[in-house]
């Protein structure tokens, strides 16, 4: 029988707070994220955004990387502080991950530095020595010199499914006994090229993100970090397991460059698969984190495939990116930890901002937070492309 996986440690940084504490305390006050730019030097300062309440100079800072050697980006920075917290409430002391995996996901690698470094190079002020950092892999590789990690050492890239990719790489790892700990998420911090991007693709809500609402009108970018230690439960001090990894599926339905197909055939793949590796059957859910990015075609097609797939006997159903923002690489792991935490509290959190819900679908996502027995819960994270990925967390 091969190994199970369980989650040890947990650690986020994002617009609703640094830390597992302050994560909860916005999710049970219904306290959003979402505001104008603050950070971003970006000329579209009206479009609302969802940063992390720090300057990178603060950051560093709290990192501890303040006067060390070499460039930390804000996305590495990022990484460093959620990394940190998730090893310390694994194993305080730190040691032990010589032996350990590192899987670790982004989408804009080191852009956030590289786009202030171009504008100086462009002035002549700069040579062109830190465009190394660009790279999707130099936070990977700075957080494994960090933590001294000397075995698999890998970067997935895969859009917005990309740390729910790399949590269900490294279950893979110690399910087939390749490893036994495995620190996996993913980090994406707000950057210019991304606003720019999909504010081309008229995909950005003028107001805030509202998924699942009737008038919903685009999503809101946001940036972070989320990691998660996991563990087989051969090897681990199961005292500290948080919760099991009971399920993962990840399908590319390649219906179009950026778009879900419209009957939600990608969505439904990649949960039924899901609930085909853990075992279970729909009705033993009891939530779902949706993807949820607040656009038109995606939170239809995720909806329809969840009324597909559970019936008339659909979970509570919500989405945090009216919290969070869309943290495109890290949503998956931040949305992971998001659910350890659904978990852990035993709550289903609420989906804000809703005013109207879509009158195309059967279920009403949570207005408050719900105290609700949950014993499984499934995670969603669909990315451009059709790279559709979904996570089953199931206590212990």
């Amino acid at each position: 029988m091969q190994p199970g996986v369980v989650v040890t440690g947990i650690g986020i940084v994002s617009a609703i707070g640094i830390g597992t504490e302050e994560t909860l305390t916005s999710l049970l006050n219904k306290r959003s994220g979402i505001a104008p730019v603050r950070w971003l030097e970006t000329i579209h300062s009206g479009i609302p955004v969802a940063e992390v309440s720090h300057s990178t100079d603060e950051l560093a800072e709290i990192a501890g990387t303040s006067g060390q050697p070499g460039i930390f980006t804000r996305n590495t920075l990022l990484a460093m502080i959620a990394a940190g917290q998730s090893v310390e409430m694994s194993e305080p002391s730190g040691s032990g991950l010589d032996q350990a995996g590192l899987v670790m996901a982004t989408t804009v690698g080191g852009m956030d530095y590289n786009e202030k470094h171009y504008r100086s190079l462009l002035a002549g002020k700069e040579t062109a020595g830190g465009t190394s950092v660009l790279d999707s892999s130099d936070t990977t590789e700075k957080l494994a010199a960090r933590f001294g990690i000397l075995r698999n050492v890998t970067t997935i890239s895969t859009a917005c499914s990309s740390s729910a990719n790399a949590i269900m790489l490294a279950s893979r790892l110690i399910r087939n006994g390749k490893l036994t700990r495995v620190l996996a998420g993913g980090s994406d911090a707000l950057t210019i090229f991304t606003l720019n991007g999909f504010r081309g693709l008229e995909l950005l809500s003028p107001t805030g993100c509202r998924p699942f609402d009737a008038h919903r009108d685009g999503l809101t970018l946001g940036e972070g970090a989320a990691v998660l230690m996991l563990e087989s439960d051969r090897t681990a001090d199961m005292s500290k397991a948080l919760c099991r990894i009971s399920g993962y599926a990840n399908v590319n339905e390649a219906f179009h460059q950026t778009s879900a197909s419209p009957d939600g055939a990608g969505a439904f793949m990649a949960m039924s698969e899901c609930l085909e590796s853990a075992g279970l059957e729909p009705w033993e859910i009891g939530y779902i984190n949706a993807h949820g990015t607040g656009t038109e075609m995606n939170d239809r097609a995720e909806a329809l495939a969840i009324e597909r797939l559970f019936g008339r006997k659909i979970p509570p159903v919500s989405s945090t990116k009216a919290f969070t923002g869309h943290t495109l690489g890290a949503a998956g792991a931040i949305e992971a930890v998001i659910s350890v935490l659904a978990i852990r509290e035993q709550k289903v959190w609420p989906s804000i901002h809703i005013n109207e819900v879509m009158p195309e679908i059967s279920f009403l996502p949570p207005n408050d937070t719900l105290s609700v027995p949950v014993g499984h819960v499934m995670s969603n994270s669909f990315g451009f492309g059709g790279n559709n990925t979904s996570l089953i967390f199931s206590e212990i």
